[in-house]
């Protein structure tokens, strides 16, 4: 029996559907450049990487691990939704950094604007990256589950 089926052995199970965070690396370059990595996966699949490069300021930075993981999800859903960021900020509430990123999905002929919040205290870049995630969570799990 598949770890991915549930005991009835019905449809996989939500853990198997969802894409995971695997792993993230960023970059400050010597020509004021960054660089960021992300890569996506999901349980008994190959993995999913995006790579962007952006300007090194807090802005750039953030903007560019986001675009780094909006292109790893593009590659994770092999072009049937198109995502595209657009804005990406970090802000201090509550004593703490949240960033959030505001993104476009569309879908045959379906526009959705999405919004993901991640809280942060050491690493925003990576924040970033997490917050994408966030924002296309339930229209990823609902892509999957129909596949």
């Amino acid at each position: 029996m598949s770890a991915d089926l549930p005991p009835s052995g019905g449809a996989p199970s939500a853990t198997a559907e969802r894409l995971r965070f695997l792993d993230f690396t960023f970059q400050r370059l010597p020509n004021g450049r960054c660089r960021a990595k992300v890569v996506l996966g999901r349980i008994g699949t190959d993995s999913f990487t995006g790579q962007a490069d952006g300007v090194t300021s807090p802005a750039g930075e953030l903007r560019c691990s986001a675009e780094a993981a909006v292109q790893a999800l593009g590659e994770a859903v092999e072009a049937e939704i198109d995502f595209e960021l657009l804005g990406v900020k970090a802000v201090r509430a509550f004593d703490a950094t949240v960033v959030i990123v505001s993104l476009s999905s569309r879908q045959a002929s379906k526009a959705t604007r999405l919004v993901g919040t991640y809280l942060t205290e050491t690493d925003p870049p990576r924040g970033a990256a997490l917050a994408v995630l966030n924002a296309t969570n339930r229209i990823l799990g609902n892509h999957f589950s129909t596949r």
